[in-house]
């Protein structure tokens, strides 16, 4: 097992281009990191480093505390799953499975029990005589990952490696890679654009935009404390709503102004913190999850709106509403509504609105930071 520490480390291409920039990351051992962002944003040449199939240009990568960024890849006692498989057409899942243990000189024996042993846990015994095309996606993917396991790797990457299947096969491998975690106990580096994936799998995960890191943090972390504007929209589905809006201290505490005479007093919570950091009146990105937003038919926290589109979901409606001159997602459960409504709003709809005060989130308009 390894730690994995990732010092400065940066990419920049020969048409000077940089595609990562001062990278800084330490990784527990036996801890599962995963890699998120928006497709162009680093991550996978960030893997690739660690992998060394890329040259660091600027910093260090260190394995247990020894220094990588020269050591071959097939020094590095990591082990790599593609997104596109990579097996050898024609070889059988064994053969494909033992051949780095062949090329290493392992005894047929060990080589055998390895495999075998690997074949098991991804539930791929049956398919050890078959060629790769005789198989579904999922199952060259446990092939793939199989292969990998037989190595014992110290560090186990995995570069965006459901992103081929469909969407019930995608839920299935996602829960097996989870299976598959607790059984084999090591390190993990993910890569995902998928905010689902990262969310569900990460032990902490690494939102990256523009070759940058925006934000390290537990899926929960993330979700309820976003840093900035990016991340807030960028994790949760759907997305986070933004207003534009303007923060004022009140007799109370706070409130915020969204659109022309709109008024929510925030949260005696948030109060407290934006007093802590001496906030006054201030202009502010309003953000708030399409689930924490409440119908509310009247009041000086109401916003008014009209729907476009009402999607049943069953236990949830999700509705687009404009309001405020923009498309407003509200994701409302079934069971609070009349038994009329609960099919669905009619197109044109009026539809009055306000947000759960305690769970607002607010930026700075300036530099799109989290206030809190």
């Amino acid at each position: 097992m390894a730690t994995v520490s990732l010092k400065g480390v940066k990419k920049i291409y020969d048409n000077s281009v940089t595609a990562v920039h001062d990278f800084n990351l330490d990784i527990a051992d036996k801890e599962f990191i995963v890699l998120v962002g928006p497709s162009g944003c680093g991550k996978s040449t960030t893997l690739r480093m660690v992998a060394g199939l890329e040259d660091i240009s600027e910093g260090e990568l260190l394995i247990d505390g020894a220094l990588m960024n020269n050591v071959q890849p097939k020094d590095r006692d990591i082990a790599m799953v593609f997104q596109s498989y990579a097996l050898y057409p024609h070889m059988t899942v064994y053969e494909n499975m033992a051949f780095s243990l062949k090329l290493k000189k392992v005894p047929k024996a060990e080589i055998d029990k390895k495999v075998r042993e690997a074949a098991a846990i991804l539930d791929i015994t049956q398919y050890l005589e078959r060629k790769p095309k005789a198989l579904s996606g999922g199952q060259r993917q446990r092939v793939a990952i199989g292969r990998a396991i037989v190595r014992e790797p110290k560090v186990f990457l995995m570069d965006e490696p459901l992103s081929n299947l469909d969407a019930k096969l995608r839920n299935q491998m996602r829960a097996e890679i989870i299976k598959l975690r607790q059984r084999i106990d090591t390190t993990f580096i993910y890569v995902t654009h998928d905010q689902t994936e990262a969310m569900t799998l990460g032990d902490r995960i690494v939102i990256m935009k523009d070759g940058f890191i925006q934000q390290i943090g537990t899926p929960q972390e993330v979700f309820d404390h976003p840093a900035n504007v990016f991340v807030a929209g960028f994790i949760g589905m759907p997305q986070m709503n933004m207003f534009e809006g303007k923060l004022n201290k009140t007799g109370a505490g706070y409130a915020v102004t969204v659109g022309e005479n709109t008024v929510i007093d925030l949260a005696p919570t948030i109060a407290e913190k934006l007093a802590a950091a001496g906030y006054g009146e201030k202009n502010v990105i309003v953000g708030i999850r399409p689930e924490h937003v409440l119908l509310k038919d009247s009041g000086p926290d109401v916003l008014k709106g009209k729907v476009d589109v009402s999607e049943m979901m069953g236990s949830e409606i999700h509705l687009h509403v404009t309001a405020v001159g923009k498309d407003v997602v509200l994701r409302v459960n079934t069971a609070d509504l009349s038994a009329e409504k609960r099919g669905g709003f009619a197109y044109g709809s009026d539809l009055n609105f306000t947000f759960r005060p305690e769970l607002i989130h607010l930026f700075s308009a300036d530099d799109e930071k989290n206030l809190i």
